[in-house]
């Protein structure tokens, strides 16, 4: 005898989640999408014509999220603004938004729309996840109204916060995450009075959410990595890349590595903002990612990834980061050194004049250590060794150590530290390692065409990033991030 309708969305997800806890990996899904904006005014838009521009972009996540539970994925995490772009005021955004409840109220909206007052939204994210059987992840707005016994009311009479949600196999509302870093030009949205660690149990582990910049910050990425003990970080994202060193999948990929967490990136793409770069990352690396500068198609990406990292038998072990680098004097190789802006940093380089040799490059506290050697140095490229420990950032600013091998734009060494994409030259091998004061450093290789180079370098356990049998393409960078939290400046709110 079949069961009935009503119970198969309960079968369904039972089978899911016992398939999940058996074979201890799940199927994660992220979906690049490329947002239909409105048009750009500082006047609001009827709650109609607002409701009309999100539908259209949710007809778009829709179909991902069909695809992608046909393909049988277990969660799928859509971008950052991917529901309704970018482009207002404070004002203008505010028709856009839903009142979110806490997730305590055990709601479905695809059941119970009105409960909480108008939420179409919600309703239909939640019946995307109730319909597929799919854990749901996206991006959208929060309005909460507030008076003058609040002093820290604004005048409109109510707070805005930039907000993740996720919606379970049943279209529960299991998690509710308010921004907390909100990047420079996000004055729509308010900062919550404290920052919020998110987590949600799930059959494939235990699972936390953050958005975007926080990728940045102590609170909430390192807290809920270190301190909850996540297995999977949820990252929606609209991330604009910057050459060499904060392309998204380049750092994203990175971060995961250095925290030795799955993370599920998605970001937004939009060619004339540089925003592309979407990936499943592990602490061995990345299991799939997707960078396109030149079209403005959407991208979905699926991988297996295990459920429980930390119980995997690949975990990759925990790293001295200075180990090595403070045990051994500077290298004797050409220490002629000069400075070089990374946007508004300044680095301290050195050239790599010759096709091998060891190298050393200091600034404040941190040294850098070089040994490599070239395969076919091309005679009109140039890299240097870079050295930087300060504080990065304009509106907030916080406290980078960066070790990094680099190519230059060109043979004129005042472009060092400048984008560049392209590249000739291959290494036969490099080493490079630093004496950093932080236990948080995150590690990366880019080539040529802004490409990763998963299982082509390894970090040992003293700190040095190696390659392991060469570089398969031309190097652009590769780089050890280093964060200093507890040097970083106070939060805006601190």
């Amino acid at each position: 005898m079949l069961p009935s309708q009503a119970l198969l969305p309960a079968v369904v997800f039972a089978l899911t989640a016992l398939q999940a806890l058996a074979s201890n990996t799940f199927l994660a899904a992220v979906y690049e999408h490329a947002v239909i904006l409105p048009d750009l005014t500082d006047q609001p838009v009827s709650p109609s014509e607002a409701l009309a521009l999100m539908n259209k972009n949710m007809d778009v996540l829709e179909g991902a999220i069909k695809e992608a539970a046909q393909q049988g994925a277990h969660i799928i995490v859509t971008p950052e603004d991917g529901i309704y772009g970018w482009q207002f005021t404070r004002e203008s955004i505010y028709p856009y938004l839903e009142d979110i409840p806490d997730p305590v109220v055990n709601w479905i909206p695809c059941t119970d729309p009105s409960r909480f007052g108008p939420a179409p939204v919600q309703e239909r994210l939640s019946c995307m996840a109730r319909n597929n059987s799919i854990y749901v992840v996206a991006n959208i707005g929060d309005k909460k109204p507030c008076d003058s016994s609040d002093p820290n009311c604004p005048g409109d009479g109510r707070y805005q916060y930039n907000t993740d949600v996720v919606f379970d196999t049943q279209g529960k509302l299991v998690a509710r995450y308010h921004k907390y870093n909100l990047f420079r030009g996000e004055t729509q949205f308010n900062y919550p009075k404290e920052p919020e660690t998110v987590t949600f149990e799930t059959p494939f582990g235990k699972l936390g959410i953050f958005t975007c910049f926080d990728i940045l910050f102590y609170e909430p990425a390192v807290v809920l990595v270190d301190k909850m003990q996540v297995d999977t970080v949820l990252f929606p994202t609209a991330w604009m890349n910057l050459l060499p060193f904060l392309t998204a999948i380049e750092f994203h990929s990175a971060w995961a590595m250095g925290m030795r967490v799955n993370l599920l990136s998605s970001n937004t793409h939009n060619t004339s903002k540089a925003m592309t770069g979407s990936g499943l990352f592990t602490p061995e690396g990345p299991a799939t990612y997707h960078y396109d500068s030149a079209t403005e198609e959407g991208r979905l990406l699926l991988a297996e990834l295990s459920a429980h990292p930390r119980l995997s038998p690949t975990y990759p072990p925990a790293i001295n980061w200075s180990l090595y680098a403070t045990s051994i004097k500077k290298f004797p190789g050409e220490n002629d050194t000069f400075s070089g802006a990374v946007r508004r940093d300044i680095f301290t380089f050195s050239e790599l004049r010759h096709k091998d040799g060891n190298y050393t490059v200091c600034q404040g506290n941190l040294c850098c250590h070089l040994v490599y050697q070239m395969s076919n140095k091309s005679e009109d490229e140039v890299y240097v060794l870079g050295a930087f420990d300060g504080l990065h950032g304009s509106v907030i600013k916080y406290h980078w150590q960066i070790c990094s091998l680099l190519k230059c734009p060109s043979t004129d060494l005042s472009t060092c530290g400048q984008p560049v994409e392209m590249a000739q030259t291959r290494f036969e091998m490099f080493s490079l390692s630093g004496t950093f004061g932080t236990s948080h450093v995150f590690p990366e290789v880019l080539y040529s065409g802004v490409q990763l180079a998963p299982g082509e370098f390894e970090v040992l356990r003293d700190g040095r990033l190696k390659s392991k049998n060469g570089t398969s393409k031309p190097l652009i960078t590769a780089t050890l991030f280093g964060r200093l939290y507890e040097k970083d400046q106070p939060h805006p709110l601190r």
